[in-house]
C-alpha cells in the first residue's frame, strides 16, 4: 500500500471534538511520542474512505489540536467528535525486535505452555508498569495477563497468530 491509498490502514487517534472558534479540532495520540500523529498523511476519519490532508497543527498546553479542510467552525469541529484517525500501515516504522504494535496483538490466540488455549486478546491496557492483555475465552471469561516478556509472555508469533504464556490454569481456579 502507498502512503495515500486506504487499504490497509491502523488507528493512531482520535478526534476529542471542537477547539476554539475557528474549527480547530481537538485530538488524542496514541503513537509515541504523540505529536508523529502529525507526521503520517493523509487521514482516514471513521475508516478508510474518508481521507483528509492535515493544514496545520500545535500543542496548545497540554492538548493537541489540528486543522482540517473544510472545518471553520465549531459546529463543524464537534461533528467529527470520537471519529477514529486513521493512517496507512505503510506509513508506520517497523517495530524493533522483540516489540510489537498493539493492533498486530489484537485478536491472537493465547496459549499457556502447557497448551491450553485461554482465548483471543480483545485489547491492550496500559498501567503505567508495563501493559496489560485482556483476553477474552470461548465463555467470556476475561483473564488479565502482564504483557512482561520473558517471565510472561514467552512467544509472540504473529505469522501464527499466536502467544504463549507462561500462566497456568490454576491462577484463574
Amino acid at each position: 500500500m502507498n502512503a495515500g491509498s486506504a487499504g490497509d490502514t491502523v488507528v493512531v487517534g482520535r478526534i476529542l471534538g471542537a477547539w476554539g472558534v475557528q474549527g480547530w479540532i481537538q485530538v488524542y495520540s496514541w503513537t509515541d511520542p504523540p505529536e508523529a500523529l502529525f507526521t503520517y498523511q493523509p487521514w482516514y476519519l471513521g475508516g478508510p474512505d474518508r481521507a483528509v490532508a492535515l493544514l496545520d497543527w500545535k500543542r496548545s498546553g497540554q492538548r493537541l489540536v489540528a486543522r482540517l479542510p473544510d472545518v471553520d467552525c465549531p459546529e463543524k469541529a464537534a461533528a467529527l467528535a470520537d471519529a477514529s484517525i486513521l493512517v496507512g500501515r505503510s506509513q508506520l516504522p517497523d517495530p524493533r525486535p522483540g516489540q510489537y504494535y498493539w493492533h498486530d496483538l489484537i485478536d491472537l490466540e493465547v496459549f499457556n505452555l502447557q497448551g491450553h488455549r485461554w482465548g483471543r486478546i480483545t485489547r491492550l491496557l496500559p498501567t503505567g508498569a508495563h501493559d496489560v492483555l485482556q483476553v477474552v475465552g470461548e465463555d467470556k471469561k476475561t483473564i488479565l495477563i502482564p504483557f512482561v516478556p520473558d517471565r510472561f509472555i514467552r512467544e509472540v508469533d504473529l505469522a501464527a497468530g499466536q502467544v504463549r504464556v507462561d500462566w497456568p490454569r490454576e491462577w484463574e481456579d
